[in-house]
């Protein structure tokens, strides 16, 4: 099990200690890829690792296609900058093509009929510009095409598995789709082994120490490919006795953040094999059957659960905190509050 220094190191590389990041963009480059299918989650991920922001800026980031969300590393939505979006769906996408149609097939939906709603689809976005999910269901429905069930969803994730969309600017309190060569421009083939040594030296650069194996299960890719990765930027690690490794240009040591609230799905527990250093005997009250609850650490450790009612957070505590720990997940809970409503 890694030890509390090698978390200790992982947070500087998240960017939970040290410096903090000067704008989402730059929280999303150090991450690569931030789980965003809870979309509070995704914006309080970059809040834990920036200063003087707040939700609106995210949003912000969004619409001036900075960043965007899709559905790439294991098949989950991930908020990741534009910039990155050709690298991230070259390498991570084709695995989750064959799930796509299962889970298609599941819901009672054909090939064909999954090929015309890809073309309905890209059709309504090129006529039409950025349209919500309900808007492209009722496309769908107008077309003839089912959208029954989860039909839906996995309609949505086909085309963005095939790099035909992605979701990009708010409207209103929604995300909405778009094309991709319309909204990013077109995307220049990336060679896969040039790929796959990007992927390993920005992983770590996020994620470090770490291992072939972490950067297989956050990526969503075999673990010959991680090990392909990591070889080809052999030259620029360093590997440690545990047999770790980091880049030989990483942020300095850092001690642990102090006490904070993070958001659902938060990165730092989902960036390498084992989280048990930071849930502990908690594991079960902050992540179940693929849920990851907003909880806050103190010391490095999951140390309570919260959750916001009316517009408020509610601090849950898992066990018994110091008064100076409440104190200031207290305080940071105000900073939350502050961020969601800015």
């Amino acid at each position: 099990m890694p030890t509390a220094s090698i978390f200790a190191e992982r947070f500087a590389s998240q960017g939970l200690s040290g410096p903090p990041a000067r704008d989402p963009a730059a929280v999303a480059e150090r991450l690569l890829a931030v789980q965003g299918q809870d979309p509070r989650g995704a914006r309080l991920a970059v809040r834990a690792r920036s200063e003087g922001l707040s939700a609106a800026d995210v949003d912000r980031a969004l619409d001036e296609r900075e960043l965007l969300i899709t559905w790439l590393n294991r098949g989950t939505l991930h908020l990741v900058r534009s910039e990155d979006y050709a690298l991230l769906q070259m390498l991570t996408t084709p695995p989750l093509a064959t799930s796509c149609k299962r889970r298609l097939a599941a819901e009672g939906i054909e090939p064909e009929t999954g090929e015309r709603a890809v073309r309905t689809i890209e059709r309504a976005l090129a006529e039409e510009g950025p349209l919500t999910r309900h808007q492209l269901r009722e496309r769908l429905e107008a077309a003839g095409v089912p959208t029954h069930g989860q039909s839906l969803l996995h309609l949505l994730f086909l085309s963005a598995v095939r790099g035909v969309t992605v979701r990009g600017p708010m409207v209103g309190r929604e995300h909405a789709y778009v094309l991709v060569h319309d909204w990013l421009g077109e995307q220049k083939p990336v060679d896969r082994d040039v790929a796959l040594a990007e992927l390993a030296r920005r992983y770590l650069a996020g994620h470090a120490p770490a291992d072939d194996r972490d950067l297989a299960r956050w990526a969503g890719l075999p673990l010959r490919d991680a090990r392909a990765g990591l070889g080809a930027i052999a030259s620029e690690l360093v590997e440690r006795d545990d047999g770790l490794v980091h880049l030989t240009k990483r942020p300095p040591a850092a001690e642990v953040p102090p006490p904070r609230l993070l958001g659902a799905f938060d990165p730092v527990l989902l960036g390498w094999t084992s989280r048990e250093q930071i849930l502990g005997p908690h594991t079960h009250l902050v992540t179940l059957n693929g849920i990851f609850r907003p909880f806050a650490m103190v010391k490095g450790r999951a140390a309570a659960n919260w959750k916001l009612n009316r517009g408020r957070v509610a601090i849950e505590p898992l066990g018994k905190l110091t008064k100076k720990a409440a104190a200031e997940l207290d305080a940071d809970a105000v900073a939350v509050e502050r961020f969601l409503n800015g």
